[in-house]
């Protein structure tokens, strides 16, 4: 097998004393959809936090296109080409949509992400760009969240609960755009709680519980009965 853009090797992650991975391994190619599903507390956006170095694990091994990245920065890590659609967007309310997602460029890696491509993926945001991004609506702002991330040109997209709080034709529209992404050559993980969408998007699933992976496998192979013990624990 071709080596994996992301290798995810065993890693323990904490806050203080509490553990909140056990052990947990991914594996992400070039070019594919991978979701991360479970429930609340289950250790998915931590998983992510590892990833894109705002968090380091204790344990395992991080690599990203063959090199460790176990302990790199966040910043250096998005130079490297890894960018995150936060959870909870965390746009800066104070800027511009334009402005906001300008800042996302500030790594300078080239690349076919301009403004004017993402404008193109969402045309709502250029009907709204000179608006502070409080004045977007909660699925616009998701758009502007994911453009801002594509703005660093990554080879490694995190997206973190894309429909954590949105309508489901919102949620749809959202997801229909992933195809338009994956086509400029990157690869994608999507952290979701909603099971339907996250198994249409991806190739492969991984299912956390309480901080390890419970379940993993070809999304179009799993089961639901499968997916339901493994997310709930049964």
């Amino acid at each position: 097998m071709p080596e994996p853009l992301l290798q995810v090797d065993a890693i323990d992650a904490f806050y203080g004393d509490f553990q909140a991975l056990f052990g947990v391994s991914l594996r992400v190619d070039a070019g594919q959809v991978v979701a991360v599903i479970g429930a609340n507390g289950a250790g998915k956006s931590t998983l992510l936090r590892c990833v894109s170095g705002l968090m380091h694990p204790r344990h395992g091994v991080v690599r990203f296109d063959g090199a460790e990245i176990t302990r790199v920065p966040a910043f250096e890590v998005v130079k490297r080409g890894i960018a995150m659609a936060p959870e909870g967007r965390r746009l800066f309310p104070s800027l511009s949509v334009e402005e906001n997602l300008l800042i996302g460029a500030q790594s300078r890696r080239s690349g076919p992400w301009t403004v004017a491509r993402v404008y193109e993926l969402f045309p709502v945001l250029f009907e709204r760009r000179h608006l502070p991004a409080t004045a977007l609506s909660g699925g616009q702002q998701q758009m502007a969240a994911i453009g801002r991330a594509l703005m660093a040109n990554p080879r490694l997209l995190l997206c973190d609960e894309i429909s954590l709080g949105l309508a489901p034709i919102v949620v749809r529209d959202i997801y229909a755009k992933l195809p338009q992404i994956v086509a400029e050559g990157l690869a994608v993980v999507v952290v979701e709680q909603d099971i339907v969408q996250a198994l249409k998007a991806a190739s492969h699933v991984y299912c956390l519980q309480e901080g390890r992976v419970a379940l993993q496998g070809s999304a179009q192979a799993v089961t639901r009965d499968r997916i339901t013990a493994a997310y709930f624990g049964a």
